[in-house]
């Protein structure tokens, strides 16, 4: 069998897979140090407002602290599904609560104004989790992974029910908020009116893609490969992968500065994925 073909194969199984199993201040005295690395991760972000790594987990929010271990912001220890930094101090969240802490199943649009320290629902409590959210054109896009839709809002309040589909990632243009992509196990979906119809997904497949300019569009497969496409997704160019093997999240944050998390740790480029450099340490286990 031909390397490319497993490759392809190995992508197409963890998106198959993943579908399928999913249906105080940082240095304040309340900030609790874990003493573990961080598991389950599924979104990444630096805040504007403090140039801080945050990552969203299956505990809690994190960011590294001085002496390299994970500090939890604030009291939650829910599990962050989609997970996205919309503007400085302004976070938005789906998933699910943590284990006896009362609540829906389903946490619909949450959001946090003061950098993950507190979380507020915004809407669809009980109804929805957002396993990807972006934030793009003052817009909220969301995957809805309860009913397999695209959904959208411009408050975050009332949302516009798009396409149906079964995808692990999205991403919109920078240049165009009709330019929606997604991720899926035949490969990369593009819809071109905002998410209401999407066409068949093209190789390659991607597990995750992120979206920080016009000409340059990232995307990771399933054995930590990461792509760059200056065209929108119609042509990739690989670069060297990314440390620690199969990928958990993916975040450009620009054209240079990218965040991945993969099975051994959460990692970060500041030259476009030539190199990178361990932030925190993961432990195994993804989505």
């Amino acid at each position: 069998m031909k390397p490319s073909l497993l490759r392809r194969m190995g992508a197409a199984t963890l998106l198959a897979l993943t579908l399928a199993a999913c249906s105080a201040t940082p240095d304040s005295p309340s900030a609790e140090s874990s003493k573990t690395a961080v598991s389950h991760i599924h979104g990444l972000g630096i805040d504007p407002a403090d140039q801080r790594l945050y990552v969203a987990t299956h505990d809690g929010i994190f960011t590294p602290a001085q002496d390299g271990t994970a500090l939890l912001i604030g009291d939650s220890k829910d599990d962050f599904m989609g997970f996205t930094v919309a503007k400085a101090g302004t976070f938005l969240a789906s998933g699910h609560p943590a284990p006896g802490s009362g609540g829906p199943g389903n946490k619909g649009l949450i959001e946090s104004t003061d950098s993950g320290k507190t979380w507020k629902t915004r809407s669809l409590a009980g109804e929805v989790d957002f396993h990807s959210l972006d934030y793009a054109h003052d817009t909220i896009y969301g995957y809805d992974s309860t009913n397999g839709l695209l959904r959208v809002s411009k408050d975050g309040t009332a949302w516009d029910d798009r396409a149906r589909l079964k995808a692990l990632d999205i991403a919109v243009s920078p240049a165009d908020p009709d330019t929606v992509l997604a991720t899926t196990a035949d490969g990369i979906a593009k819809s071109t009116d905002g998410g209401r119809t999407f066409a068949a997904g093209r190789q390659p497949v991607m597990a995750f893609i992120s979206w920080a300019a016009p000409d340059a569009l990232y995307g990771i497969d399933a054995s930590g490969g990461l792509h760059r496409s200056a065209d929108g997704g119609t042509t990739w160019q690989a670069l060297a992968p990314v440390p620690g093997g199969a990928p958990q999240a993916l975040t450009a944050v620009d054209a240079q500065l990218l965040l991945a998390a993969t099975q051994d740790g959460v990692y970060e480029s500041r030259d476009g994925g030539k190199t990178f450099t361990k932030q925190l340490a993961v432990a195994g286990g993804g989505h």
